[in-house]
């Protein structure tokens, strides 16, 4: 059994893991590639395999790891579900198709990593931009021609704001609108001034919503009622295979990471890219030494944790697991008590799911499209939100003189939680490449949980 999923990634080496107490040491972290092979295009031989299966094109970008790890993880599904009979080919659209697109996601991440202050003015240039892709794609249309010609998908799947608009009109008009259907997945958390014009592509077949909220913004911007879906968070499968009960949390702390399992966690997160507010966010928490414990991300930012490094070793007595581009970010969630972020779509959405309380991370500015993720946790959940040291310090300092505090912020955080079938979705959007896969057979859905538990896509071939 294989996963034929061809897509281009870039992962720069990062740092390994460092325990807090002595363990052995973790595995140097390499980057997600959704069971497949990173190749830039199929071989012949992959190309003729996939000839034979339901072809599924899904475009994204890396700014930010959000739709890369949307992309990933509805490959994983595929795998998981149909193990082999749909191909996906994942493509890096922005970055490989020209120039211009691939300064843009590099100005991108550089702005969030360095000013994020800067991403309003570059928001707004992006939306004004955007309307040359009303109807074709402008820049980068010879490579996507080229891919569509090569690949004749069945299905074109968005998970990006920029490869909507102009994207689904050129596969149309190259393929013919009997030969292939488009379907984008949006993200957002909640609609208004950071929700994209470019999500909002009226001749989609199917629109896939986060939340009720953002769905509903997205049908006064024009999506048809009759199109719209509202589907959850788009998790790798073993997001839901690898959830921990109590014990299996006790025994991760102290086994695992080195840690205290009677001690307050709070867990500092980052994105790949690594920007953080790490040191100036610690001093709140040594001060509470013998009472808390840390869980530190960097991303792939070598130089941050290398200074982490020799931090640890300067404050002994401050119990902390340390771990640089981190492959398991489910599992340091539900391992925490708390998770400081910034609006990161994909992190709040894990934690969500697995019940720990956020603040946010407003440090510099806030980005436009995480207006949207706080302004919806903010609204349900009153998350809070930190600017400074001394409004995080505050927070802490009020957790660790005041017992009820914290419980009552963890339980109106949890109140925001919903419960969500996260293989519903996947059916839907094969069963829609299936319209247009003349002549093929349907793939046959295997049941998930898998029956024998591996979770790897192994686990028979019938159907559901």
């Amino acid at each position: 059994m294989t996963a034929t999923t061809t897509h281009t990634t870039h992962a720069p080496s990062a740092p390994p893991a460092a325990h807090a107490a002595p363990a052995a040491p973790a595995a140097p972290a390499t980057h997600a590639t959704s069971a497949a092979s990173a190749t830039r295009a199929p071989l012949p031989s992959t190309a003729r395999t996939a000839a034979k299966k339901i072809r599924i094109l899904v475009l994204t970008s890396s700014t930010g790891g959000g739709h890369d790890a949307r992309a990933h993880a509805f490959a994983e599904w595929c795998l998981q579900l149909f193990h082999g009979q749909v191909d996906v080919r994942i493509e890096q659209m922005l970055e490989d198709s020209s120039f211009v697109n691939r300064a843009g996601v590099n100005l991108y991440n550089w702005i969030q990593k360095s000013l994020p202050i800067l991403h309003t003015a570059y928001y707004e240039f992006i939306e004004a931009f955007s309307f040359i892709n009303t109807r074709s794609v402008a820049f980068g249309r010879g490579y996507y021609k080229k891919v569509l010609l090569e690949y004749r998908p069945h299905l074109v799947f968005s998970v990006h704001d920029c490869l909507n608009r102009g994207y689904f009109q050129m596969a149309r008009k190259i393929l013919g609108p009997a030969n292939v259907r488009c379907a984008t997945y949006c993200g957002e958390f909640s609609g208004g001034w950071g929700y994209s014009r470019n999500w909002i592509e009226p001749t989609a077949d199917l629109y896939i919503s986060r939340t009720a909220t953002a769905n509903d913004y997205a049908l006064r911007k024009g999506i048809p009622p009759d199109r719209s879906r509202v589907r959850g968070h788009l998790m790798r499968p073993t997001y839901h295979l690898e959830a921990m009960d109590a014990a299996e949390r006790v025994a991760a702390r102290r086994k695992r990471y080195g840690l205290r399992p009677d001690r307050f966690t709070v867990f500092l997160a980052t994105g790949g890219n690594g920007a953080n507010n790490h040191f100036a966010l610690l001093p709140a928490l040594t001060k509470y030494a013998d009472r808390l414990q840390a869980i530190i991300i960097c991303g792939r930012n070598n130089e941050v944790y290398n200074q982490l490094i020799q931090w640890r070793s300067e404050n002994p007595d401050f119990l902390c697991y340390i771990e640089g581009y981190s492959e398991t970010p489910h599992l340091l969630t539900q391992v925490s008590d708390v998770i400081v972020t910034r609006g990161g779509t994909t992190t709040c959405a894990q934690s969500l799911h697995f019940r720990c309380p956020i603040i946010f991370n407003a440090f510099g500015g806030v980005m436009p499209q995480e207006r949207l993720t706080i302004k919806y946790f903010h609204n349900g959940a009153d998350s809070h939100i930190v600017k400074n040291e001394t409004d995080f310090a505050a927070i802490i300092d009020d957790w660790m003189t005041d017992p009820a505090a914290y419980p009552a912020y963890r339980e109106q955080f949890n109140a925001a939680r919903y419960e969500e079938d996260p293989t519903i979705v996947i059916d839907e959007l094969v069963t829609l490449a299936c319209e247009t896969a003349h002549g093929l057979p349907a793939p046959q859905r295997a049941p998930f949980p898998p029956t024998n538990g591996n979770g790897n896509g192994s686990n028979g071939g019938g159907a559901k």
